[in-house]
């Protein structure tokens, strides 16, 4: 069997913007236009588009693939495609392998069955026999936390437990691959990680993943290769470390162009001691300073200090209004510096500084402008502590 999961060659695929016929007078002519135009899957008509453009891809056997992108950037299409649901405009697909998918919740489910009813009818679409259906019945049920509710219609459900009994039908067929979009972000905190300890089960047992979401944690602690999606088009590919870094510093650069250039973050700087500094210890002073510029009169300015860790989950967020200052007068060509004290009680490991300058009063606090990463600082730290805080945990002993 081939080590290569699923390929992609030229993946393109094209929907056309809503059209309507008020009658048959307009109907029928146009369909007879259509029958003598010759089709061109390479060309557009009017109203058409590119949902996918291009797309050259491959997965490996037991690999995790996180997909990630703005919204519309053709991401659950391209799931659609690889689980069937749609066929590609052009290009070739090769899926090697049993698949099941989660790719929206409810999908085979009959809301007037319960949700006892509605496994047998998920798993024999997905392929499974009643007969393997029967054996893992209750290991079904348990994963999904349901077992008060499977006697009741589906209908009476909630969107989470929805997908509760859709991901736990889908990962108990023992897939080859597993598609899964973002529907899992409607399950509670504990589902969620039972959700990625499943995956990374299936992955260990040789399965293939490929997990579309906007949680770049998620996605950054599962996935090892990353492929980020622009407008139906492959934008960067590679090691979901620096494809998220490169997702999160275009996202800041286009915020900034769309900022209001008369009030800058002019510079921002990171000292230990009064000198520069990337790297600290573990609960060592760190004085940032943040310096804004203004060419016009503001009367409301903020700044807004936060803090992302490795997997660029936000770990902490401060501010000139939370510390408890007014706004800040800014006159025409005049520039002032901010300096916020830290102590930097952080485990080991790399983290990202962002500074955002903004209006404390304006509807929706307008951002003049944003800072992301201005700068990347280096926590060295005592082996025995992980995760973004240290605690300084201690062990005590009954003598």
């Amino acid at each position: 069997m081939s080590d290569v999961a699923l390929e992609g060659i030229n993946i393109s695929k094209k929907f056309k913007k809503g059209e309507s016929f008020d009658s048959l007078r307009d109907l029928i002519p146009a369909l007879i236009s259509r029958s003598f135009k010759k089709a061109n899957g390479e060309e557009l008509k009017e109203k058409e588009f590119w949902a996918l453009k291009d797309l050259c891809f491959e997965v490996n056997r037991g690999e995790a693939l996180g997909v990630i992108g703005h919204n519309g950037a053709g991401k659950s299409t391209l799931l659609k495609l690889l689980c069937g649901i749609m066929k590609p405009t052009t290009g070739t697909l090769t899926v090697n392998g049993k698949l099941s998918a989660l790719i929206e919740v409810g999908a085979g489910f009959h809301s007037d069955l319960t949700g006892r009813e509605n496994i047998f009818l998920n798993g024999v679409i997905m392929g499974m026999s009643r007969s393997e259906i029967r054996r893992k019945f209750d290991e079904i049920v348990h994963f999904s936390g349901l077992e008060e509710f499977i006697d009741t219609p589906v209908k009476r459900y909630s969107t989470g437990m929805y997908a509760r009994l859709g991901f736990s039908v889908a990962a108990h067929i023992d897939p080859d691959i597993l598609l899964v979009d973002e529907v899992l972000s409607v399950g509670d905190w504990t589902f969620q990680s039972k959700c990625a300890q499943k995956m990374e089960e299936l992955i260990k047992s040789g399965a293939t993943v490929v997990f579309v979401s906007h949680n770049l944690r998620a996605v950054a602690g599962l996935c090892k290769r990353c492929i980020l999606l622009e407008h139906g088009k492959v934008l960067k590919t590679g090691l979901s470390e620096e494809v998220i870094r490169f997702y999160l510093e275009s996202t800041s650069k286009e915020s900034n162009e769309a900022a209001r250039s008369d009030i800058v973050i002019s510079e921002m700087s990171v000292l230990k001691n009064g000198k520069e500094e990337v790297r600290f210890s573990t609960g060592e002073k760190a004085l940032v300073k943040v310096t804004v510029r203004s060419e016009v009169r503001c009367n409301d300015l903020a700044v807004h200090l936060y803090i992302y860790d490795s997997n660029y989950y936000n770990i902490f967020q401060t501010s000139t209004e939370l510390l408890g200052s007014g706004d800040f007068l800014l006159r025409e060509g005049e520039e002032k510096e901010f300096s916020v004290e830290l102590s930097m009680h952080l485990g080991r490991g790399l983290y990202y500084l962002g500074a955002v300058a903004r209006s404390k009063f304006h509807s929706g606090l307008e951002q003049y402008d944003r800072r992301f990463p201005g700068a990347t600082l280096y926590i060295d730290g005592p082996g025995s502590v992980t995760g973004p805080a240290n605690l300084y945990p201690r062990l005590v002993c009954d003598t």
